[in-house]
C-alpha cells in the first residue's frame, strides 16, 4: 500500500506548478481527479512542439496517474457538481490568480461549508493576500521575483531565466504544505486553507544570500564558481558538448588531482598551496585542468577521478538519465503506457518507502473527461440520464 492510499484530491490546478504538486501526491498513492473543460483547455494540454516532439509533453509530465473529468465552472450546475466532488475529497487544490476561486463560487469558506474539514491548497505567484496578490506570474517571473535568477549566470552576463525548475520547486513545497495540513487535520479534526506563493518559494532557496544582504554583503552571479572551493566547475572533454563537473574540497584531493592530470608540480605551487589560495587564483587553474580534460573521454575521466576520491561527473543530458541503469533499477525512470498505445519514459517519485515496491506512475496521461463514468457515476452517484442531461446543458463540457 502506498503511503497516501485512500486520500482523494479534487484538482483544479492548471499549467505546471500546481499540477506538479498533485502529481507528486498521486505518485504516493493519492487519487487525483483533475477538473478540466473543453471550453478552455489547460494550455499545456494543447499539442505544441517542445522537447523535440509534437505533443503535450509538458502536460504529460504532470498529469500521469490522474483521472480526468470535464466541468464548466462558468455554469451554475457545473459549480454545483464541483461542490459535490469536493464533498467526497480530502483536498481541493487550485492554482488560479488570487480571488478567482471565490468569484467562481468555490472559495475556501464556501468549500468549508460543503465539507468542514476540507484542506484547500492555493498556489499562486504572490499569495492570496498582500498588495501584489493580484499579480499574474509564470516560472521565469518566480525566479526573478525571488532573487534566484539574479544569482544565476556569469558575472559578465545577465541574470538567467529559471523555468520549469521553478514550477517544480513550487509544486514540491505545495505538496509538503499539503501533507502538513493533512497531519494537522488528523490531530485536530480541522481543515485549513494552505496559501503557497511561488515568489516566496524562490526566496526560500536563496536564504543564505538574503542573510548576507541583511548584513550589507552583496553577492552576485558566480557562474560555475563555488563560494570557497577551487578548482570547481565544468571542463570540456574530448566528446562533443560533453562537460565534466569537478569539485575539489580539500588539499588532499587537490594533490590527487594534480597527479592524475600529469601536473604534480602544481601541488607545490604557492599560488595553490591551500584552499584559500587556490580560490584566490582559481582562474589560473582553468587552463591546466581543461588541457587534461579536453583530451579525455568524459565517462572514462569521471570514473578515474571518482575512483581516486575526487568528486567528478559528466553534466548529463536528459537522454543520459532516461537510459541510466541505476535510475531504471530504482524506478526513478520508468515507462508508462499512454491511451494511444504508445509507451514513453516518465520520471517516477523521488522517494522510496520500505515495503512499497509499486511504481509511482501506474497509468499515462488521461484523455479529457476520460474518467467521468467512475467519478460522476460511482463516486457521486449520478445516473446515466443525469450525466447525459448535464452534458447536453454544457455543465459537463
Amino acid at each position: 500500500m502506498k503511503p497516501l492510499t485512500g486520500l482523494r484530491i479534487a484538482d483544479f490546478t492548471v499549467h505546471a506548478a500546481g499540477p506538479f504538486c498533485t502529481h507528486m501526491l498521486s505518485q504516493m498513492g493519492a487519487e487525483v481527479i483533475k477538473v478540466e473543460t473543453a471550453l478552455r483547455p489547460d494550455i499545456f494540454r494543447k499539442s505544441h512542439a517542445v522537447y523535440g516532439r509534437q505533443g503535450p509533453a509538458t502536460f504529460d509530465q504532470v498529469s500521469s496517474n490522474k483521472l480526468s473529468v470535464r466541468l464548466n465552472l462558468k455554469h451554475p450546475e457545473g459549480v454545483a457538481l464541483a461542490k459535490k466532488l469536493v464533498g467526497v475529497a480530502d483536498v481541493a487544490a487550485e492554482s488560479f490568480r488570487a480571488g478567482v476561486m471565490s468569484r467562481l463560487g468555490l472559495g475556501y469558506e464556501v468549500l468549508r461549508g460543503v465539507k468542514r474539514d476540507i484542506v484547500m491548497v492555493s498556489v499562486s505567484s504572490s499569495g492570496q493576500t498582500g498588495p501584489e496578490s493580484h499579480f499574474a506570474g509564470y516560472a521565469p517571473l518566480f525566479g526573478a521575483w525571488g532573487g534566484l535568477g539574479y544569482l544565476s549566470g556569469h558575472a559578465d552576463g545577465p541574470p538567467v531565466e529559471m523555468r520549469h525548475v521553478m514550477d517544480h520547486s513550487v509544486g514540491m513545497h505545495a505538496a509538503l504544505a499539503t501533507l502538513a495540513a493533512l497531519n494537522r487535520r488528523r490531530r485536530t479534526g480541522e481543515g485549513c486553507h494552505v496559501d503557497v506563493a511561488a515568489r516566496e518559494v524562490a526566496s526560500s532557496l536563496v536564504g543564505d544570500f538574503l542573510t548576507a544582504a541583511s548584513a550589507g554583503v552583496s553577492v552576485g552571479r558566480m557562474g560555475n564558481d563555488d563560494l570557497t572551493r577551487a578548482p570547481h566547475g565544468l571542463f570540456p572533454t574530448a566528446d562533443t558538448d560533453r562537460w565534466l563537473s569537478i569539485s575539489v574540497s580539500s588539499d588532499a584531493e587537490w594533490k590527487v588531482l594534480t597527479t592524475i592530470i600529469g601536473q604534480p608540480h602544481l601541488a607545490d605551487d604557492p599560488r595553490f598551496a591551500t584552499q584559500a589560495e587556490r580560490y584566490a587564483n582559481r582562474r589560473a587553474l582553468d587552463a591546466p585542468i581543461s588541457d587534461w580534460t579536453s583530451g579525455q573521454g568524459g565517462e572514462a575521466a569521471a570514473e578515474r577521478l571518482q575512483a581516486a576520491g575526487v568528486a567528478a561527473h559528466l553534466s548529463w543530458a536528459a537522454s543520459d538519465i532516461v537510459s541510466d541503469p541505476h535510475m531504471r533499477a530504482r524506478g526513478a525512470i520508468l515507462d508508462v503506457a499512454e491511451t494511444d498505445g504508445n509507451r514513453r519514459a516518465a520520471v517516477g517519485r523521488p522517494a522510496r518507502f520500505a515495503g512499497d515496491d509499486a511504481p509511482g506512475i501506474t497509468r499515462g496521461t488521461p484523455a479529457l473527461g476520460g474518467d467521468e463514468d467512475y467519478v460522476y457515476g460511482e463516486l457521486l452517484g449520478l445516473s446515466g440520464a443525469q450525466i447525459s442531461a448535464l452534458i447536453e446543458d454544457e455543465a459537463i463540457y
